[in-house]
């Protein structure tokens, strides 16, 4: 009988010892599964938000951008809108503040303010807290946490004038601006260049309308270019720009066989232009504020924000162009044109002026 027990102990300890030491290897591959999703739970855990300006997400031009450039981010790691991603839309400018306070509370890791407007309530917020990345588009903010993206706005309209000086039929030309400011006459005098340098006779009416919302002011002014003889506006106005949209819209329906033209901004705007077997829309200056936004993002994501950088997107890297989908209007003479004039300002042969100043200089060299 005694042998018979120290058998059974013996057996019953052997197999609490396997068990044991089979308890402890599920800890450890548990252990090992726990560190990899950690692992990779750290790079999804970092998230991004942006603040729309007064023209709203949907303004089919530069917000718009910005927030599909931001959806293909999240897009790219997985993450679904308001986890990982979102944004907040400012109607006014007294939002820009709240709004990026709120992302900020919200655990933000990264925010974009969207447009030069939101200048000062990035300074304020960036400085208050400084552990956070903040990023800004079309101006600088001199804070180590801030990265600033800008664009070589007035090369890429540069181009855009010179198509439409290639383009136009009546030697009359219009520009549809949002705010005047800095950065909008970049796109201007730019224009103005462009179109100056293929033909000086050629009139270019520029106009602003006081803001990146109203549609119905933009459309007032873009019929008044359209009545006074213009055939091509250049728009830089945000949402104010679909009403220049509309107006030519509204002229090609009343008249098929009137040729009115818009050159689209920041992002290709064919489809606004599409109207029946037509469409409106000449050529676009794009601006990738989507790319950068991506790009931008992905360095916050692998720990090399860019806090206290100022980066420009241009020609030579893409950053702008013009869209070349209206293959019937934008024919492959003018785009052999166009691109023979992008090549001397890459080459540095051409100098394109970015203010009224270096403009009137500019046109007296021609």
């Amino acid at each position: 009988m005694n042998n018979r027990k120290y058998i059974l102990l013996f057996t019953l300890l052997l197999i609490l010892g396997m068990v044991l030491t089979a308890c402890g290897g599920s800890d450890e591959d548990v252990s090992s599964e726990n560190d990899t999703d950690d692992s990779e739970g750290e790079s999804s855990d970092y998230t991004v938000g942006l603040v729309t300006d007064e023209g709203g997400v949907d303004d089919k031009s530069f917000n718009q951008s910005a927030w599909e450039g931001l959806q293909a981010w999240g897009e790219e790691h997985g993450l679904a809108e308001g986890e990982g991603y979102e944004y907040a839309q400012s109607n006014e400018a007294s939002d820009y503040l709240p709004n990026l306070t709120r992302l900020v509370r919200n655990d933000y890791n990264l925010v974009f303010g969207i447009g030069f407007l939101l200048e000062d309530g990035v300074s304020q917020i960036a400085e208050q807290n400084p552990d956070n990345d903040f990023a800004i588009v079309d101006t600088v903010v001199e804070e180590p946490n801030v990265a600033s993206i800008t664009f070589a706005e007035h090369e890429g309209s540069f181009l855009a004038g010179v198509a439409a000086a290639l383009k136009t039929n009546t030697d009359q030309v219009g520009f549809v601006g949002g705010v005047d400011s800095d950065l909008i006459n970049k796109f201007e005098t730019g224009f103005i260049a462009g179109v100056k340098s293929i033909n000086p006779d050629i009139e270019v009416d520029a106009q602003y309308v006081g803001d990146f919302s109203s549609s119905d002011d933009g459309k007032l002014i873009a019929n008044r270019m359209y009545n006074d003889g213009a055939d091509i506006i250049y728009h830089s106005a945000g949402a104010a720009g679909n009403g220049v949209f509309a107006q030519a819209k509204d002229l090609k329906q009343n008249d098929p066989e009137r040729e009115v033209w818009v050159i689209g901004v920041d992002r290709d705007q064919h489809e606004e232009g599409a109207i029946g077997d037509h469409n409106v829309t000449f050529t676009s200056m794009v601006k990738r504020v989507d790319t950068s936004i991506q790009q931008v993002s992905n360095l916050g994501l692998n720990g090399e924000f860019p806090g206290g950088e100022v980066l420009e997107f241009g020609l030579e890297d893409e950053g702008v162009s013009i869209a070349t989908t209206n293959e019937e209007a934008l024919t492959d003479d003018i785009l052999t044109d166009v691109e023979d004039w992008e090549e001397r300002i890459k080459n540095g042969d051409v100098e394109v002026p970015q203010t009224h100043d270096e403009l009137e200089s500019y046109l007296e060299t021609l």
